[in-house]
């Protein structure tokens, strides 16, 4: 059974044979929501058309037409997660890390093992005091460490809750908007920049953000 919708936009392309923007638009969001085994009534449909309805029509206008409402049906392939993989010495992992806070819009969550980096510092900073909803777990002896950044962070407004435990919170990830995660061996340190071998794997892969999402959560919970 062909949607009484898609019949409503063959009518009003089939005028003057040209088929808009937003008539594309529309065929597209109707296709997303239809079971993939319909389509082909619809594609039937519009070669239909094209016969029946559309005589009066330049043949090259009728196939354009005819090519953008095939198109339009055409089910969009699914975008593939972004991954990155960074590495140290360099400035590859701090420049990328910088990045993130300066393009997040909403939350950044940070749970590292420690904070000595003052680019990376000011970075934060910089996010939190334009409205970016920054939160960090940290470690409670890291965090006391000389060169440590996390107390002036705190002072800066940035919520921060340390571990109470005597082993270590060795984590060191970062999620940005709910959206991306920054995971590795890299510490948020000037060595592990400029001298340490480390690794730094950016990705927007839905069920890993998810994951690192809920954990965070938990111990942002235990943790208060």
């Amino acid at each position: 059974m062909i949607p009484q919708a898609f019949e409503e936009i063959l009518a009003r392309t089939l005028d003057d044979g040209h088929l808009s923007r937003a008539e594309q638009h529309a065929v597209r969001a109707l296709a997303a929501d239809l079971d993939p085994a319909q389509l082909p009534a619809l594609r039937s449909r519009v070669f239909a058309a094209a016969k029946n309805e559309g005589e009066g029509l330049n043949p090259g206008v009728m196939l354009d037409w005819v090519e953008g409402m095939l198109k339009a049906l055409m089910p969009e392939a699914p975008r593939l997660p972004v991954a990155e993989a960074l590495f140290s010495p360099g400035e590859d992992c701090r420049r990328r890390l910088v990045g993130l806070f300066e393009t997040a819009t909403q939350t950044a969550d940070v749970c590292v093992f420690t904070i000595t980096d003052d680019t990376i510092s000011r970075a934060v900073f910089e996010a939190s005091r334009r409205g970016v909803a920054v939160r960090i777990i940290t470690d409670d002896e890291k965090a006391h460490d000389l060169g440590s950044d996390v107390a002036d962070l705190e002072h800066a407004g940035v919520l921060v809750r340390r571990d109470r435990s005597p082993a270590h919170m060795h984590h060191k990830f970062a999620l940005f908007d709910g959206r991306h995660l920054a995971s590795g061996s890299y510490n948020w340190t000037r060595s592990a920049a400029m001298e340490n071998e480390e690794n730094l794997i950016v990705t927007d892969h839905p069920d890993l953000v998810r994951a690192f999402h809920g954990h965070f959560e938990q111990l942002w919970k235990r943790l208060a």
